[in-house]
């Protein structure tokens, strides 16, 4: 999601489940169910600060029209501005959920349940019906096929939920009474140069109230980073190619420095006297640091002896840890929530079995 800036992304049923589809730029999250609002999403996000409504200063109109002035001096042709604009007014259910205050937080148990099971055996028939061009994509850019299938799942439960809202409009309105008009007004000049350069119209451009696009949810700065024509029609088309999509998505991630070839961490257990600051991850340690402090794999056996450096996490605090490693941070790019990431890698081991 991604997905704020990463995924340039932001804020993501039951109803915590698809609060994933928004802003990976927002801060980072330990503990916290996902930080992007996602498609179709109606709850705030858990454990996110209160919004702060701005006040605009001007009416829609007048703020419209010097966009618009804005948005040509920076190489918008007249006719998107036209095409995207022509009858918008703010939409007051995206104030209304962005405006919404944050609600109570879910345990990473009850994410899990949520996201995961339900998600096993369609991804797992997601992985064979895709699998040439997953090969391909995994081929090229070294992600493994069923992370990919494990994102595309717990992003838009495989392309089935990514939203119906207008992003140009999403945008308009939250760049023009938003909270973070900044950012998203950055975000609509995005939109309208994907549209420039595509030649989508506005109704191609749908997603989450956010902004979050197509079925692996990128906000458009990353689409514009990292989108690709996998499929060489030429357009980057992430809402209904899926070659597009998973190519899309495996970019992200090679480019967010996925580790080909390597895991992305493991359930451990850790001693009583093991100190609570060592938990977190701002604390990295070789595989051998660990060992030595007495963490050790659930049944007591040793840790790998492989040269490598991980991160201790307890995701809600409910007393169960893992070492994690590069890729785990990596997927925490496109969406900086422990329970996402967890849920997604988790997944995709599941998917893989």
């Amino acid at each position: 999601m991604t997905h704020a800036d990463s995924r340039g992304r932001f804020y993501r049923r039951p109803v915590m489940l698809l609060l994933l589809a928004g802003l990976t730029a927002c801060a980072a999250q330990t503990g916290q169910a996902p930080a992007r609002p996602a498609a179709g999403a109606t709850a705030a996000q858990p454990g996110a600060a209160p919004a702060v409504p701005a006040v605009p200063d001007q009416d829609f109109d007048t703020w419209l029209r010097a966009f618009k002035t804005e948005a040509l001096a920076k190489g918008i042709a007249r006719r998107t501005l036209d095409g995207a604009f022509a009858g918008v007014t703010p939409n007051p259910r995206v104030v209304e959920l962005d405006r919404r205050q944050p609600e109570g937080r879910i345990t990473f148990s009850r994410y899990y349940e949520n996201t995961v099971p339900p998600r096993i055996e369609r991804g797992r028939r997601m992985l064979a019906e895709n699998a040439e061009v997953l090969s391909r994509v995994a081929g090229t850019y070294g992600v493994p096929s069923r992370v990919v299938v494990a994102l595309w799942g717990v992003e838009t439960s495989f392309g089935v939920n990514q939203g119906k809202f207008s992003i140009v409009r999403s945008l308009a309105t939250l760049a023009y009474e938003g909270r973070r008009a900044e950012f998203f007004r950055g975000e609509l000049l995005n939109a309208l140069t994907i549209m420039d350069q595509e030649g989508f119209s506005s109704e191609k451009m749908v997603g989450s109230w956010a902004g979050a696009m197509g079925q692996c949810q990128f906000m458009p700065s990353s689409y514009l980073k990292w989108a690709v024509d996998f499929d060489g029609d030429g357009h980057r088309d992430i809402w209904a190619t899926r070659a597009d999509v998973f190519a899309s998505a495996a970019n992200y991630l090679k480019q967010n420095g996925w580790v080909p070839g390597e895991g992305w961490g493991r359930r451990v257990a850790i001693p009583a006297n093991l100190p609570r600051g060592l938990t977190g991850l701002e604390t990295r340690k070789t595989l051998a640091e660990w060992q030595a402090l007495g963490v050790r794999l659930p049944g007591g056996a040793d840790l790998p002896a492989a040269e490598m450096t991980a991160s201790l996490i307890n995701p809600g605090d409910e007393g169960n840890h893992w070492l994690v490693y590069e890729n785990f941070r990596v997927i925490m790019r496109w969406n900086r929530s422990t329970y996402f990431a967890m849920s997604v890698l988790s997944l995709a081991d599941e998917i893989g079995r």
